[in-house]
């Protein structure tokens, strides 16, 4: 059981990185912002893995919108803030175990893409 997990796990991260490639290309070409590197700007969350559905996210780059989905594309979390912020506690509410994508929108338009593991609450 654990070697068909860690092929699955091995396997999804094989797929999103490939997506990821995509997406850049396609933003870039889009003219409507573009994702950053992860060299251009210093974002951390924490706690890694997430625990009791909350973590925060911090920036060195204004951030004007957040947005968490699962793995299969839904939506679980958005937030768009008027003034643009550095630092935000962010609670998931009913967020099951397993892995979801956060993007990052900056005041700039510009965005980065962020994979969290959120743990089972206990």
């Amino acid at each position: 059981m654990k070697q068909y997990l860690l092929i699955t796990v091995l396997l999804f991260f094989t797929l999103v990185s490939y997506g990821q490639r995509d997406s850049v290309a396609i933003s870039r070409q889009a003219g409507k912002g573009y994702l950053l590197n992860e060299t251009e700007v210093n974002v951390s969350i924490y706690p890694v893995p997430v625990r009791d559905n909350s973590f925060t996210v911090t920036s060195d780059k204004e951030i004007s919108a957040i947005k968490i989905t699962n793995i299969i594309g839904q939506d679980i979390f958005m937030e768009k803030y008027n003034s643009p912020i550095l630092t935000m506690k962010i609670i998931l509410e009913n967020a099951k175990r397993g892995m979801y994508l956060v993007v990052i929108t900056f005041s700039d338009n510009t965005r980065i893409v962020r994979r969290i593991l959120v743990e089972a609450a206990g």
